[in-house]
């Protein structure tokens, strides 16, 4: 199966986003910033200020497809963390592969961020906002069959949609 990012569908980026077309034709999909780089960053779509001991969730615009024997996990950017004391709410993002077009959002990819630090955390349209590594995880070889599948988005796994 390939391995991609892609642009959560326009209606889908009106309901979480922004109404706005040029927002959504001119936002940029994951990328990594050099050969060796392990971590693809993700980009603001817009301009934000996190104030101190303040709490933000960010949408993204995108949603990544991935073979069934990886997850995506996501990171703060280290230098947010280490300069200006920014953290993921969660620590660390963890993206199923089952994740990626669900009924709830299509598989939308947001970050939240909070700002432990004591000065604002100004951030412009285009910066890198956090990291995307994948990885192939393993699972017990005596495991029982799960038949399970995701209903919905983000905290749905064994849920009724």
């Amino acid at each position: 199966m390939p391995r991609y990012f892609e642009k959560i569908s326009f209606e889908q980026f009106k309901i979480d986003c922004s109404n706005d077309k040029k927002i959504y034709n001119n936002f940029s999909l994951p990328k990594r910033s050099t050969k060796n780089s392990a971590g693809y960053d993700f980009f603001s779509i817009y301009d934000f200020v996190l104030k101190p001991k303040e709490t933000m969730k960010i949408p993204t615009g995108v949603k990544v497809n991935m073979n069934n024997d990886e997850v995506l996990m996501l990171f703060v950017r280290s230098s947010m963390g280490f300069k200006y004391n920014i953290r993921m709410c969660n620590q660390v993002g963890i993206l199923d592969s089952d994740y990626y077009n669900n009924s709830s959002n299509e598989g939308h990819i947001w970050i939240k961020i909070q700002n432990e630090g004591d000065k604002e955390y100004i951030v412009k349209k285009g910066e890198a906002i956090c990291q995307g590594v994948f990885t192939k995880f393993l699972t017990v070889d005596n495991e029982e069959e799960i038949n399970n599948e995701r209903k919905g988005g983000f905290g749905s796994t064994n849920k009724e949609e």
